[in-house]
């Protein structure tokens, strides 16, 4: 059994989950900020259809990018289950598919609460869960897998779970959703800067492909130190917890800058984008514990 479990574990990327967890958190959080209000069955339904829709956007990205010829025998980054034969393509599919499935009955109880703004969104999710890799329009071979992270998993997460908490928009979901989503975009950065050699063979249009190795690191630099100066707002506002916690992720900021800055792409950057997660998950985590705590 576990040996059935395994490809499909590897294919999940256990690592890349948080990027669906840490905007929930903080919209949660941003809701008992701002309301004094948790809905447990938003929060619920949120995290495990946020989880199905990353676990789906991995499994089509998994298996399209081998029949494109993304994924070949000199990838450098971490092991990609259709490439290495450890499940067909077809099969990846199909569990891409199933995944969305199971987000779409999580999104049911979401939808009920919040209306058309969330069901559009859930429908937006769903579909672009597929174009990130596949398509007429794949957005990570056009150079726009930046611009679907930063707002799939930072703006538009973070507002929809605070809206879904409280029903009402306010200007500081769209200031912790640009924090979240700008850490999220570093992970994708470092990916695509590692990558960039056999994305040219590939003909994957990235932004490091596009316009340079020395405009993917200004990326992921101003990524990754953009959300420490948008927290300043958290101060201004009187929630002196939610500016000065996620400070204390600024380390990794620093890791992954200097290492992205010093070192050509190579392997040696899977290094950094562990360091990327980390700070991630540690800038996010430490927001939503600061505005639960303002």
């Amino acid at each position: 059994m576990r040996s059935l479990l395994r490809p499909w574990l590897l294919a999940f990327r256990p690592k890349t989950l948080t990027a669906a967890v840490v905007p929930v958190a903080v919209g949660t959080c941003l809701a008992k900020a701002t309301h004094n209000t948790v809905d447990w069955l938003v929060v619920g339904c949120a995290v495990s259809g946020a989880l199905f829709i990353q676990m789906a956007t991995n499994l089509f990205n998994d298996a399209l990018d081998f029949k494109k010829g993304s994924d070949t025998g000199d990838r450098i980054g971490p092991l990609r289950v259709t490439q290495a034969g450890l499940l067909s393509p077809r099969s990846v599919i199909i569990g891409g598919v199933v995944c969305l499935g199971m987000a779409a009955v999580f999104g049911v109880p979401l939808i009920a609460k919040g209306g058309i703004p969330i069901a559009a969104i859930g429908v937006l999710s769903l579909i672009f869960a597929v174009a990130y890799t596949g398509g007429p329009f794949p957005l990570a071979y056009k150079g726009l897998g930046d611009v679907f992270v930063l707002l799939f998993f930072g703006l538009i997460a973070v507002g929809a779970t605070h809206y879904l908490h409280t029903l009402d928009m306010a200007w500081a979901a769209l200031v912790a959703g640009a924090q979240v989503g700008a850490w999220a975009a570093v992970l994708l950065a470092v990916n695509n800067l590692r990558d960039v050699a056999t994305d040219i063979t590939a003909e994957k249009k990235t932004l490091p492909v596009r316009f340079g190795i020395g405009f993917g690191r200004a990326e992921i630099a101003v990524l990754a130190i953009l959300p420490f100066v948008i927290g300043a707002y958290w101060w201004q506002n009187a929630q002196p917890m939610a500016a000065l916690l996620p400070l204390a992720a600024v380390p990794f900021a620093a890791i992954v800058i200097i290492g992205t800055q010093k070192n050509a792409p190579g392997p040696i950057y899977n290094r950094y984008l562990a360091k990327a997660a980390a700070l991630h998950f540690t800038g996010g985590a430490l927001l939503a514990v600061g505005l639960w705590l303002d």
